[in-house]
C-alpha cells in the first residue's frame, strides 16, 4: 500500500475514518521507512492538527488485516482514546488456530509481561518468570521490562472445524477483552493452538514456544508439533490468518451507535 487509490475506506465523515486494512502493511510507520496505513491515510484525509500521528487511536500487526479507525480531529481524537482506555469499544477478531479445538466456546485469562528472554516480544506472566526478573541487568535489556504483568482477557467461540490439505485446523471468533500487544497470538499459542501461518508465536517462531508456557501447562487438545509443522508447510508465504473482523462504539461526537464489519480473507 503506496497511494490512497489503496485504501479501503469503510467509512468517513468529518472526525472519523475508517479503513478494511491489508495484511502486510504496518499502521503506523516503523523504524524502518516501510509504506504505513497512517501516512496513506493522512495524505488522502489530512487532520486538524496537522500531525499524522494525531490520526492514531489504535493499531494492528503487520500481517493482521482488518477494520482501523483514525481520527481527523483533535475532539475525536481524545473520545476515542477514552473509548478504548474504558474499553467501550467491542473489537471482534476471526482467526484460524492450528488444531481443533475441543471447547466450543471458552475464555483465555493469562496475565501477559513482556519476554526478558526474547525481546521485544510478549509472552505468558507466571511466578517463575517473574522471579527470573530480579538480579537482571534493566540497562541492557530495558526498563519496560520492570513493568507489572498485565491482565487479559480473550473470549474464543468456535465458528468451523476445518482442514487446510488435510490437516486440521479451527476458525474462532476471538474477542479481545483487555487488548493487550500480541494478546491473540500469545492467548492462541499458550492453549496449544496458535494461529495459522505465525511465524513469531508458532512452532519455531522468534518468541518463546507456547505463548512462554511449558508443555506440561497446555491443555490435552492441543495441537502436535507434527501437526504445526505440516500446516506450516501447506501456507509457507502466506501471510497470519487473524483479521479484524468487526468494530462497535459510540460515535466520538454524535454519539450515535456505530457498527463495522468485513470479510475475512482467508
Amino acid at each position: 500500500m503506496s497511494t490512497s487509490k489503496d485504501l479501503n475506506v469503510i467509512f468517513e465523515d468529518d472526525h472519523i475514518i475508517l479503513i478494511n486494512k491489508p495484511s502486510g502493511v504496518l499502521t503506523v510507520p516503523g523504524k524502518v521507512d516501510n509504506p504505513s496505513l497512517n501516512k496513506v491515510v493522512f495524505d488522502r484525509f489530512g487532520c486538524e492538527s496537522n500531525r499524522m500521528d494525531k490520526m492514531v487511536v489504535h493499531r494492528l500487526g503487520m500481517d493482521t488485516s482488518g477494520l482501523v479507525v483514525f481520527a481527523r480531529t483533535n475532539n475525536a481524537l481524545r473520545e476515542l482514546n477514552s473509548l478504548f482506555r474504558t474499553r467501550k469499544v467491542t473489537r471482534i477478531y476471526e482467526a484460524l488456530v492450528c488444531g481443533h479445538v475441543s471447547n466450543d466456546s471458552g475464555e483465555i485469562t493469562w496475565p501477559l509481561m513482556r519476554d526478558y528472554e526474547f525481546p521485544p516480544y510478549m509472552r505468558v506472566s507466571t511466578d517463575y518468570h517473574q522471579r527470573a526478573l530480579i538480579g537482571l541487568d534493566f540497562g541492557e535489556i530495558g526498563k519496560k521490562m520492570l513493568e507489572s504483568p498485565k491482565e487479559s482477557v480473550t473470549k474464543y467461540q468456535v465458528l468451523s472445524r476445518e482442514y487446510i490439505n488435510g490437516h486440521a485446523v479451527t476458525r474462532l471468533s476471538l474477542t479481545s477483552v483487555s487488548g493487550r500487544t500480541h494478546q491473540l497470538n500469545v492467548h492462541c499459542a499458550a492453549i496449544g493452538h496458535p494461529i495459522v501461518g505465525d511465524t513469531i508465536y508458532g512452532l519455531g517462531g522468534e518468541a518463546a514456544p507456547n505463548g512462554g508456557l511449558v508443555e506440561s501447562d497446555l491443555p490435552g487438545d492441543q495441537a502436535s508439533a507434527e501437526l504445526q509443522r505440516d500446516i506450516a508447510e501447506a501456507v509457507v508465504g502466506r501471510p497470519a490468518c487473524v483479521h479484524a473482523k468487526s468494530i462497535s462504539f459510540d460515535h466520538p461526537v454524535t454519539m450515535e451507535k456505530m457498527f463495522f464489519e468485513s470479510v475475512a480473507p482467508f
